[in-house]
């Protein structure tokens, strides 16, 4: 009797680990917006950026987007996008070589849509110069470790992960529309780890996915802050790149009056001791 019944036992959780698997989740879920799937859409391995001269003439028109994309389940609320969206304008609007930002509309971009899709924007809203952010949420959801292979607009890497793990990937990436060529990016990212029950397990993924999400900004608005300061520098002294001022700017203003406030002052100072 004994026998019988730990083999009814043991039937049973075969039973059980069958219904498991087959209603049980995937290994993850992903909530992306890649700038790779929507400039490169048939790319098999990272795009190779153009080596052409590139043709600057500040003060530069900028656009900033959102990347479109295949989104499954939440993902950043258009309200949360358009706070990020501020704070890359606010990077942008402290230097002088910018100009005119403009917003520019989800609906706008179509997914996959390539550079095409960016000339007819750039034409639209008379924009030289666009920022595109792309956001990548990976929620790992299997008790072994797995891996996923991420294509990035430099490259492709492996992220590792672990059951309940909420990896966040966040880029600005800002391309020169008529040369096509990538000017600089700023990544943020995160991970957060944690574990639930099967209960309570949707309230903790989306308490981790807000939290990575907010980790990830908090990363890369600095990080584009400081390529904004390393771009303008670079753009004096690199072949890559041939500046042009526009009729009526003539450069950093800030930094040529402050320069002359120094001189004025140095020159006050000299004669009020020779005095």
């Amino acid at each position: 009797m004994n026998g019988l019944i730990r083999v009814s036992m043991v039937a049973l959780l075969f039973t059980l680990s069958g219904c498991a698997s087959m209603l049980g989740q995937p290994s993850h879920t992903a909530h992306a917006g890649s700038v790779v799937d929507y400039l490169y859409p048939d790319a098999k391995a990272a795009p190779q950026m153009q080596p052409e001269v590139t043709h600057l003439h500040p003060p530069v028109r900028v656009g900033i987007a959102f990347v479109p994309g295949s989104t499954y389940g939440a993902g950043p609320t258009e309200a949360e996008k358009m706070k990020l969206l501020s704070q890359v304008k606010d990077s942008f609007a402290k230097y002088g070589y910018i100009g005119s930002i403009e917003f520019i509309p989800s609906s706008y971009l179509r997914p996959r849509g390539g550079f095409e899709n960016l000339d007819q924007i750039s034409r639209m809203f008379n924009v030289e110069v666009i920022a595109l952010v792309s956001y990548d949420q990976i929620q790992f959801n299997d008790t072994n470790s797995l891996a996923v292979l991420y294509w990035t607009i430099v490259g492709a890497y492996m992220i590792h992960g672990d059951k309940y793990d909420v990896q966040t990937l966040l880029d600005t990436s800002v391309f020169d529309v008529g040369s096509r060529k990538l000017l600089f990016r700023a990544p943020g990212s995160s991970e957060v780890k944690g574990t639930a029950s099967m209960a309570g397990f949707s309230e903790h993924s989306r308490i981790a996915q807000e939290q990575g999400y907010q980790k990830a900004v908090d990363q890369m608005i600095p990080a584009l802050r400081s390529e904004l300061e390393e771009f303008k520098e670079r753009i004096k002294t690199d072949a890559a790149y041939a500046v042009e001022n526009k009729p009526g700017y003539a450069g950093d203003l800030e930094w040529v009056g402050l320069a002359l406030a120094v001189l004025l002052f140095g020159m006050a100072y000299a004669q009020r001791r020779q005095s």
